[in-house]
């Protein structure tokens, strides 16, 4: 399944106010880099806060003969076409987003689309801190080329974020309906309780023993 991960960087805070600088998104399949990516800084014709400069450091100099959205408006449509959208603090660049989408009359993006990993991590890790620099030192994820913010770069830190969030989630109970689910629950009603079996997939069992690999060395390691 494809989904393209998105970050931006604006002007300022404001979703009033304020506008988009820098867009970059990255597209995946099935988790993995397809070497797809839509990059593009912003000519924003307005004033960079202080504060929006001192964390990402792009200069409304910089940013002088760069296309305006309205300019990369469709591709921009075009690359991100029926994905679904992963972001970090959806909600933020969401509302960035909409906003210039609305000014060129284009369509919003739907929240049916979004994946929001941060909405995942604050489920996981309630109470902790779960930014994405917090989320990078969690996992281990070396981010220290992150000296300012930067759409790209971010992007790519929270492919590997987004892949730590889904394989470490709590494994929950699901049940086909192939007689396997009525066989739990009617479980307290059979005697020879030995007999109960279910089937194991191939997939389950390589992913048990990617699982013992991360605990067990390699001498105890039963095949």
């Amino acid at each position: 399944m494809k989904e393209i991960l998105l970050d931006t960087e604006t002007t300022g805070l404001s979703t009033v106010t304020d506008k988009l600088i820098e867009i970059a998104c990255i597209e995946i399949d099935d988790h993995i880099p397809t070497g797809r990516k839509f990059h593009f800084f912003l000519n924003p014709e307005k004033e960079i806060s202080q504060g929006a400069y001192e964390t990402h450091g792009i200069s409304k100099e910089f940013l002088n003969d760069k296309p305006k959205f309205k300019d990369i408006a469709k591709k921009f449509i075009k690359f991100i076409h029926e994905k679904k959208l992963v972001i970090h603090n959806a909600e933020f660049d969401l509302a960035f987003l909409n906003r210039e989408l609305k000014s060129v009359s284009e369509k919003p993006i739907s929240k049916d689309y979004i994946i929001d990993t941060l909405n995942i991590a604050r489920e996981k890790f309630p109470g902790a801190q779960n930014s994405l620099d917090a989320l990078c030192k969690r996992f281990k994820i070396d981010n220290s080329r992150r000296q300012k913010h930067s759409a790209l770069l971010d992007c790519e830190l929270l492919a590997k974020v987004y892949i730590e969030l889904l394989e470490k989630r709590e494994p929950s109970l699901a049940l086909d309906n192939d007689g396997q689910g009525d066989v739990i629950k009617n479980v307290k009603n059979i005697k020879n309780r030995q007999k109960i079996t279910l089937q194991i997939t191939k997939e389950e069992i390589d992913l048990h023993q990617k699982f013992l690999k991360k605990f067990i060395p390699k001498s105890r390691m039963i095949n």
